[in-house]
């Protein structure tokens, strides 16, 4: 496999404007727009307001999450703005009585729009859970309403795929992990942005040649069994692929008898270290994987190639992976490619976007909450900040609290689910506020991390995870929650709420 020696020779990091060449403000759902609509007309639409990102469970049955795509919601807003055409297209669109759905006036204040919104975000590659704020978006309330389906989409879809491949890495016990699933992905923006996500995730590289354009991604690959049968005989095969390109000699032994294959490698290899070159390993992509890397090994091995690697492929997971890892299989290269890039077995992170507080004339924060007969699903009131609390480096608990309130010290963390659990850092612990601010009043005020130190953050931040929170199955909860009052005060206006028997949206000022 081969990485390319002149990568910093091109320009980076621009994907959703080297994918789609347009202002992307139509990325939306229709009643952003019509909610939008009303509030102009009615004269709200200036009205300050908080939102909150945040999903409610973790993926994959597992213990936390990865947060990722902040770089392209970066992008997104930087570049936000209703282009003649777009407007056009909205002034096509009618109403239920066949007149236009919108108003001329409206689309005129769609075309002058520049985004005032504060913007407040986890970086890419930070360990979250559920209920945790990955942003908080204050501003004019027509502002923030256009924006929920687009965060949502650049958020959720990478922030489950990172998590996914954070597993993965996980369960392949510091192996390199190459995501291999553009082929499978859903559709191109799936493909490239699984790959992207894959990357922040922990993976080592990808198959995905657009994406290592786009985003400075490492590329990997060899050939396909169409290499091998187009010859006449697999040896034939392995010989012509040496010729062409030496130094990128993984040979995939699987197309007929594996370990005949595997013979013929050698025998590709030795004609490699005649030119100068060395075989890089073998890859095996069907059959018993334990029993065929351990006979591959030995035949390995015992010609004299100890340095070339095995990669295994083929259906691959974090379980397999893991099965593969505690039956002693000597694979030392993964390529993941299915279930990992359209995740497989827990298709959507179930992100929401929330109003959670609004501004009064008098300027002050007026809280809101949705109430639930679930109290884990009623959303949480307040413009909120996440303190995540360690010691010697490791994570201990982290306390979502609303920044009028503060943080309360010493800080009580009531669990989000189970108001019984309560913990209290202790007083030498160090804290961190996790939500840095990204946008002021429209204006970017802090670049996204490179994507390299985005992945390296991931992996700093699983080191210092507790060992059972990362177990692949059955994983111990990690300790987070409302902080005390915040809690209360939530409580207090669920409490009001069902008291006087209203439904919908309830407040309680500051």
């Amino acid at each position: 496999m081969n990485n390319p020696p002149h990568r910093d020779a091109f320009p980076f990091m621009n994907g959703l404007r080297d994918l789609y060449r347009r202002p992307l403000a139509l990325l939306t759902d229709l009643y952003e727009l019509t909610m939008a609509a009303g509030y102009w007309t009615l004269g709200m639409a200036d009205r300050e307001a908080a939102f909150t990102l945040f999903f409610r469970k973790n993926p994959f049955h597992g213990g936390f999450a990865v947060a990722c795509g902040l770089a392209q919601v970066l992008e997104y807003l930087d570049g936000f703005r209703f282009d003649e055409t777009d407007l056009d297209y909205l002034a096509s669109l009618p109403g239920t009585d066949g007149t236009p759905l919108f108003t001329k006036a409206f689309l005129e204040a769609l075309g002058d729009l520049e985004l005032r919104c504060t913007v407040d975000a986890v970086p890419e590659g930070t360990v979250v859970f559920p209920h945790e704020p990955l942003l908080v978006v204050t501003g004019p309330l027509m502002h923030c309403q256009i924006l929920e389906t687009a965060l949502l989409n650049l958020l959720n879809f990478q922030t489950l795929i990172a998590s996914k491949a954070a597993r993965v890495c996980l369960a392949a016990e510091g192996d390199p992990v190459i995501e291999f699933g553009l082929r499978r992905a859903q559709g191109i923006d799936g493909g490239v942005t699984a790959a992207r996500a894959s990357y922040v995730g922990g993976c080592a590289g990808t198959s995905n040649v657009l994406a290592g354009r786009l985003f400075d991604i490492p590329v990997k690959g060899t050939h396909a069994h169409s290499w091998v049968m187009v010859f006449e005989d697999e040896l034939e095969a392995f010989h012509a692929y040496a010729k062409a390109l030496p130094n990128n000699s993984i040979f995939l032994v699987d197309t007929y008898d594996t370990l005949e294959g595997v013979r013929h490698a050698v025998a590709a290899g030795r004609q490699l270290r005649e030119r100068g070159y060395e075989m890089a390993g073998i890859r095996l992509d069907s059959g018993d994987l334990t029993s065929l890397s351990v006979a591959a090994r030995t035949i390995l091995d015992e010609a004299g190639f100890e340095g070339a690697k095995i990669l295994a492929s083929g259906d691959l997971d974090e379980h397999l992976i893991g099965a593969l890892k505690e039956k002693g299989a000597p694979i030392e290269l993964w390529g993941v490619g299915t279930r990992l890039a359209t995740a497989y077995d827990d298709p959507a992170l179930g992100g929401v976007y929330k109003l959670t507080a609004v501004k009064d004339g008098a300027g002050r924060w007026d809280y809101r909450v949705k109430v639930s007969e679930q109290e884990v699903k009623s959303t949480t009131p307040g413009v909120l900040q996440v303190r995540r609390f360690s010691r010697n480096g490791r994570f201990l608990a982290d306390a979502v609290y609303d920044r009028q309130l503060g943080p309360g010290s010493p800080c009580e963390i009531v669990d989000f689910a189970e108001a019984s659990r309560r913990t209290i850092p202790p007083a030498d612990a160090r804290w961190e506020d996790l939500l840095v601010r990204v946008f002021e009043k429209g204006k970017r005020v802090l670049e996204a991390r490179p994507l390299h130190q985005a992945r390296e953050r991931t992996l700093d931040q699983l080191s210092r995870l507790p060992a059972g929170v990362k177990k692949l199955e059955d994983p111990e909860p990690y300790a987070a929650g409302l902080e005390g009052r915040l809690h209360a005060l939530k409580r207090d206006l669920m409490a009001e709420a069902l008291e006087t028997e209203r439904k919908g949206t309830w407040k309680r000022s500051s």
